[in-house]
């Protein structure tokens, strides 16, 4: 049995550093009522996160850190709230740049996705309108048609492939979602695996078709059924704008991004996005820009303002201040940061 002093040491596998390594190969076996033995192995596409600059720029707290290792651990879903701005989506690409684990599968929520759109898309349309072409110029009746050119995989759909290590799936914006979208997933979250209909009714056993990675690498499935190996990491952002089923919440593991409490720390964050842009040879952040975090941060007691906001008034005005008078490069600080509240109140001294 390990040193329990020594396990406890190590124990997380993402540990916000931004560095990647292969700490998820020390990811032990799942619990045993999450344990899913989906193959043949796939192995992770090769690449980056997809967003390199958010995957090394996001400073995750570490209430974040400590959930992203229990939903690692547990093999379970992670729902992560908070207002805008404060880098929901950008988590899960932290992660994945950290612990290799290949271009982010993005899933964008609206109230018109359904299920199906995560899973799979089947077009017989095209499917059929290309057999009658075949036929016409086969007059054996076998125009080699492949139902593969005609259904590609979803991001969820994707991410549940049997992979040796983890896919990281981000369902963006979950609580903009149908209703019932959330009770459907947990469906497909306990069981790590769904039937392809169009596959299943077919005499042939295989069939290779295509993903959402967007390469021209197909991957087979048998007998129209795809399940999982290692469970995907299934980060779902919300924006607090709905309430979830208690069933579906008991089985996710949840964190709640916090807006940063100090100007330091919205200043480490400047640095972290714009500091080659914006800092002096002496790596100090210059005058002007530390009066627009310091007048960020008043004017968030005012009403609803997010981050990027704030580096989107530091990106302009830092040029703007080369030609316009402090008093302009301030307007247009302002007017770069509006309130994003209707509740807002005038109480930033204006």
């Amino acid at each position: 049995m390990p040193d329990i002093a020594e396990t406890a040491s190590n124990w997380r596998i993402y540990s916000g550093s931004r560095v990647p390594h292969d700490g998820i190969d020390r990811l032990p076996a799942p619990p045993p009522w999450r344990t899913f033995t989906g193959g043949p192995p796939l192995r992770t596409p090769p690449g980056d996160s997809g967003n390199p600059h958010a995957a090394v720029s996001y400073r995750p707290s570490e209430d974040a850190i400590r959930q992203v290792n229990a939903a690692l651990y547990l093999r379970r879903p992670l729902l992560v709230t908070g207002a805008p701005g404060t880098g929901k989506s950008s988590l899960a690409y932290a992660v994945a740049h950290e612990l290799g684990l290949g271009k982010v599968l993005h899933w964008p929520i609206t109230s018109r996705i359904t299920l199906r759109d995560g899973l799979y898309e089947y077009d017989p349309l095209t499917r059929l309108y290309a057999a009658e072409r075949g036929r016409r110029e086969d007059e054996s009746g076998s125009p080699g048609d492949d139902i593969g050119d005609y259904l590609r995989l979803g991001p969820l759909g994707t991410a549940l492939l049997p992979y040796e290590r983890p896919r990281v799936l981000l369902v963006d914006e979950i609580d903009k979602s149908d209703i019932d979208l959330p009770n459907d997933l947990l469906t497909i979250f306990e069981k790590g695996s769904y039937e392809i209909v169009e596959l299943a009714r077919r005499a042939a056993p295989t069939a290779r078709v295509m993903t959402a990675d967007s390469t021209t690498d197909r991957v087979e499935i048998r007998d129209g059924t795809v399940s999982c190996r290692a469970f995907p990491l299934v980060v779902m952002t919300s924006n607090g704008e709905r309430e979830f089923p208690p069933a579906f919440l008991r089985r996710c593991v949840t964190v709640d991004l916090k807006q940063p409490a100090s100007v330091a720390e919205l200043t480490a964050i400047v640095r972290e996005h714009l500091g080659p842009v914006v800092e002096g040879e002496e790596g100090e952040l210059p005058a002007g820009v530390r009066d627009i975090i310091d007048r960020f941060f008043e004017r968030r007691s005012g009403g609803l303002l997010a981050n990027d906001q704030l580096l989107n008034a530091i990106y302009m005005c830092h040029h703007a201040a080369f030609s316009e008078p402090p008093e302009t490069v301030r307007e247009l600080a302002d007017q770069v940061m509006p309130f994003l509240s209707s509740e807002a109140t005038r109480s930033d001294g204006d």
